[in-house]
C-alpha cells in the first residue's frame, strides 16, 4: 500500500560544499533553515535587515546590499502603536530602537557586515514567502511598522512581475549560484484561497526563472507531509519535525555526499554546545 506521496526532485547540478559562503534572505523559514545550516558548519549570512516576505523586498535588500548605501535619518521611521520606537521601512521590527541614532549605528554595522559578505559569497537562497506587498508612495516597504493600514496601498504582484524581480537579481550576479523555494508558511490573513493564489504566483515566478535552482520545500510540506500535525499550534508554521524533516530532504539532495559525515559530527557538536548552554 502506497499511503503518502513523496516528493522527487533533482538536486543543484554543483551541489553545496562547506567551503561554499552562503547568504540567505527571505521569509522566517529562511531564518531556520540559516540557523540549522550554520550548526552544520556552513558558512551563512542570514537576513541582515530581518525578515523579508516577497520578491520586492528581497530586491530592494539585494540593491542596498550591491550600492551599499549608508541609511540615514531619511530612512528612519517611527513605528505605530505607540511602541515608541524607531525603525526603517526596509527592516523588520527586530531592527527597531529607542532612538535615530541607536537604529543607524545597529543596521550600518550589519548593512556594513553584510556587504563584505555579499561581495565574496558565492551562493544566494531567497525564500519567498507572499506575492502580497505593502505600498507607501507606490514604493513596497518591507515592514509596515505598525503604523495605520491607511498610510500604505496594498496590491498583489503578478507572476510575470515577481518573475522579472527575480530574474533581474539572478542575472546581474553571474558569479553567485542561486537557489530558490517558496515558503512552507501559510500567509492566511486574507483567507486560504488569497493564500493560495499568493503561493501560485510565487510558484509561477521561480519556475519562470532561468539560470536558479529550485529546492521544494513547499512542496514537500503541502504534498509530502500534508497533515495538520506536521505544523505547529498556530496552524501556519511548519512544526519542529517538519523544518527538520525538510532539512533532511535539503542534505540528502542539495549537499555534497562526501561531506554528509563531517555535517553531521558538527551538528552533534552543536547540539552538545547548546545543551551545555541550557545548563549553565
Amino acid at each position: 500500500m502506497k499511503l503518502w506521496t513523496k516528493v522527487i526532485f533533482t538536486g543543484p547540478e554543483k551541489p553545496f560544499i562547506l567551503a561554499d559562503r552562503i547568504m540567505l534572505l527571505g521569509s522566517c523559514f529562511a531564518d531556520s533553515i540559516g540557523e540549522k545550516m550554520a550548526a552544520a558548519g556552513f558558512r551563512v549570512e542570514v537576513n541582515p535587515f530581518g525578515t523579508l516576505y516577497n520578491p520586492a523586498s528581497l530586491a530592494a535588500a539585494v540593491a542596498r546590499l550591491d550600492s551599499g548605501l549608508p541609511f540615514g535619518p531619511g530612512d528612519c521611521v517611527e513605528m505605530g502603536a505607540g511602541a515608541g520606537r524607531i525603525c526603517s521601512f526596509e527592516h523588520h521590527t527586530s531592527f527597531a530602537r529607542e532612538s535615530a541614532e541607536a537604529f543607524l549605528d545597529n543596521a550600518n554595522a550589519r548593512l556594513s557586515e553584510a556587504r563584505a559578505f555579499w561581495k565574496e559569497c558565492n551562493r544566494v537562497i531567497l525564500t519567498l514567502g507572499t506575492s502580497f506587498v505593502w505600498c507607501v508612495d507606490g514604493k513596497p516597504v518591507s515592514n509596515c511598522l505598525k503604523r495605520p493600514s491607511s498610510e500604505f496601498t496594498r496590491r498583489m504582484l503578478g507572476a510575470e512581475e515577481s518573475a522579472s524581480l527575480l530574474q533581474s537579481l539572478i542575472s546581474a550576479h553571474p558569479e553567485k549560484r542561486f537557489m530558490l523555494t517558496v515558503s512552507p508558511i501559510r500567509h492566511m490573513g486574507d483567507g486560504a484561497h488569497a493564500n493560495s493564489v499568493s503561493k501560485a504566483r510565487l510558484l509561477l515566478a521561480a519556475d519562470a526563472c532561468k539560470g536558479a535552482d529550485y529546492f521544494p520545500a513547499f512542496e514537500i510540506l503541502n504534498d509530502e507531509l500534508r497533515d495538520y500535525r506536521f505544523y505547529a499550534e498556530d496552524l501556519v508554521h511548519p512544526s519542529a519535525t517538519a523544518v527538520n524533516y525538510i532539512w533532511e530532504q535539503f542534505l540528502e539532495n542539495c549537499c555534497a555526499p562526501e561531506e554528509r559525515d563531517t555535517v553531521s559530527a558538527n551538528e552533534k557538536a552543536a547540539r552538545r554546545m547548546a545543551h551545555r548552554s541550557i545548563l549553565g
